[in-house]
């Protein structure tokens, strides 16, 4: 069987769980299978495996005696880079980096749920405009960033991924947002991101009276670097953004670790999840 034969039986449903595509192609000594049935995956084997059932009864369960942000930090996050790294070492292969993908996403969702119901009435602390820039439809690494936000009391406006710099400053401008997050993973689309910031600091209504920003914008993406985050206009990338943030008094000094963790510092496995 070839290999485009391989990729149409996955595409089309044909090859369940990709099984058939991934012995053809891994190498590698597998790991020991995980049983959908056993109610002891933890959180770690589940996001790896792809188990989105028991990833997400694993993290009601934990959430029941683990505070919500050590279940992101210590274990859905190694999880991730675990899965990112064995992707690079060809251990592993999209349809399952698909998979784990998908049940993290279970995981947030259930820690969102969970931080909903015990945090109270909401009151917000800000508002910030996150976006895929434009051409690049990679958006995992922003995607839990909003859950994050979203959970801390942050008013996100997620726009999406691939989307077009004048929206972004249409949208900051009508809601008042001086706070803008933007993501790029393809190097491709490194130039949508210098269009989209340098639209941002020429429009008038988003400057000071001195004429300069209003807005603190921070980028994220694996090809990014910090030298040239700062060349292309942004304030801030995972090495520098504490210090950008915490200017911003609205918003608190809680919310610096997690978007290092999840989108500026873009962990490894976000990226691999989407890059190929």
């Amino acid at each position: 069987m070839t290999g485009a034969v391989r990729a149409f039986r996955v595409l089309n449903g044909i090859d369940k769980n990709s099984l058939e595509f991934i012995n053809a192609y891994n190498d590698a000594v597998p790991a020991a299978p995980v049983k959908k049935a056993d109610s002891n995956v933890d959180i770690f084997a589940a996001v790896y495996n792809g188990l989105k059932n028991e990833g997400a009864a694993a993290t009601a369960k934990l959430l029941e005696t683990t505070d919500a942000m050590q279940v992101v930090n210590e274990m859905l996050i190694p999880a991730l880079d675990r899965v990112g790294e064995d992707f690079e070492k060809n251990k592993i292969f999209l349809p399952q980096l698909i998979q784990s993908a998908n049940t993290a996403q279970e995981c947030f969702d259930v820690i969102k749920k969970h931080l909903t119901k015990t945090s109270g009435t909401p009151v917000s602390k800000g508002k910030i405009i996150v976006a895929t820039v434009k051409g690049d439809i990679h958006d995992i690494g922003k995607n839990i960033v909003k859950v994050l936000l979203d959970n801390y009391g942050y008013t996100v406006v997620d726009l999406g991924r691939d989307v077009d710099p004048q929206l972004i400053v249409d949208t900051a401008v009508e809601q008042n947002i001086t706070m803008i997050g933007l993501s790029a993973l393809m190097t491709t689309t490194l130039k949508s991101m210098e269009d989209t910031i340098r639209l941002v600091r020429e429009c008038k209504e988003l400057q000071n009276p001195d004429g300069s920003s209003k807005c603190t914008i921070f980028v994220g993406g694996a090809v990014l670097t910090k030298d040239y985050a700062m060349k292309i206009g942004a304030d801030t990338t995972a090495v520098t953004q504490k210090k950008a943030l915490t200017r911003q008094s609205s918003f608190s000094a809680d919310l610096v670790t997690y978007i290092v963790k999840c989108l500026l510092n873009v962990r490894p496995a976000c990226d691999k999840m989407v890059e190929r």
